[in-house]
């Protein structure tokens, strides 16, 4: 009988812990990023620029020649190449957040996790390349691993370190993900799989998310007692009774110890829309590395209002916004599209 990752000491560490690297993925897909890839090219560039003095990047690139493409642009940004490691893995798009391993860690060993990953619950065939991505990347960089069997993307969870985390229910009991599970068995699996103890059970997400609810866009632990809940003051918008909600779920949610948890309102920017309607623009979508922490901003009146907020609690680090109109057309954020691999 195989030991569970919990039974080993094995759990998922908090963003801002430590990092060995960045695992991300170069955009490519004719489809999501139609007439704007090299506006996305753009945001990625930024991401590794601003990201790469502090960790690592892996960097997946499709072949050798995408890799001699990517080098030249790098170079170009002055970028030092030592600190990109390439991974050549075929990918179908770049939502590494979901399609990647979730990494824990006991002691100083590190593992992970292959949770399935079908799609958000098979909504894109130009994506399904990705469902056996995960195992691809653990392989890729020999890191032992454990499967759970059940489906569950990254976006869906935040975690404090200590044994909270944050998830939706729009999410987590989708029929499209595990029908056969029960919340409680969920639960289980997150306790056994991540090594948590309490999770927080919220109730949707932002309005035009296509994940069906991801918790990383609307509410980040940012440390250990303290969530970020993007919050919509404008009464007519779509956002304001959900988010409204969700808020005032965490007001009455209490950490592993049964301490409430702090609470902190992050601004939403104005509604964003795309070619087929409204687009998950969100604050919240933001994502912390060792030295700077990179934020979605939309050229709106509240970018500095959210950076603000977010640089208090990370003092430490440099808080960089960087333009994601165009990246939310692609349904997605900074957040979306990295997943931290913990020293």
């Amino acid at each position: 009988m195989h030991q569970l990752p919990r039974e080993l000491g094995y759990c998922m560490p908090a963003e801002w812990g430590k990092h060995e690297g960045t695992l991300l993925a170069w955009p490519h897909n004719p489809i999501t990023w139609e007439g704007i890839l090299r506006e996305a090219e753009e945001v990625w560039l930024q991401m590794i620029e601003a990201l790469h003095t502090g960790e690592k990047i892996f960097l997946l690139v499709n072949d050798a020649a995408e890799e001699k493409r990517v080098r030249a642009l790098l170079q170009k940004r002055h970028i030092n190449l030592g600190q990109i490691v390439f991974l050549r893995l075929t990918t179908g798009d770049v939502w590494l957040r979901d399609s990647a391993p979730i990494f824990v860690k006991s002691k100083d060993k590190r593992a992970a996790v292959q949770w399935i990953f079908n799609v958000w619950g098979e909504k894109y065939d130009d994506i399904m390349v990705d469902k056996g991505l995960s195992e691809r990347i653990a392989v890729a960089l020999k890191e032992k691993s454990f499967s759970p069997g059940i489906v569950l993307e990254g976006g869906s969870i935040d975690v404090n370190g200590k044994g909270t985390l944050l998830t939706t229910e729009q999410c987590l009991l989708n029929r499209n993900r595990n029908p056969m599970l029960t919340k409680s068995e969920i639960e289980h699996y997150l306790k056994d799989y991540l090594g948590v103890k309490h999770v927080v059970w919220l109730k949707e997400g932002v309005a035009g998310d296509d994940t069906d609810g991801h918790v990383d866009d609307f509410a980040r632990f940012v440390n250990e007692t303290t969530v970020v809940c993007a919050f919509e003051e404008h009464e007519n918008d779509k956002n304001y009774k959900i988010l409204l909600r969700n808020y005032e779920l965490l007001q009455k949610s209490c950490d592993q110890q049964g301490k409430k948890l702090i609470v902190v309102k992050l601004p939403m920017p104005r509604l964003v829309q795309g070619k087929e309607g409204r687009l998950p623009a969100s604050y919240a979508n933001f994502y912390i590395g060792n030295k700077v922490v990179v934020v979605p901003i939309f050229n709106d009146k509240n970018d500095q209002k959210a950076l603000d907020i977010l640089q208090r609690f990370f003092p430490d680090r440099k808080v960089v916004g960087i333009r994601s109109e165009k990246i939310v057309e692609g349904f997605g954020g900074l957040h979306c599209v990295t997943q931290q691999v913990p020293v």
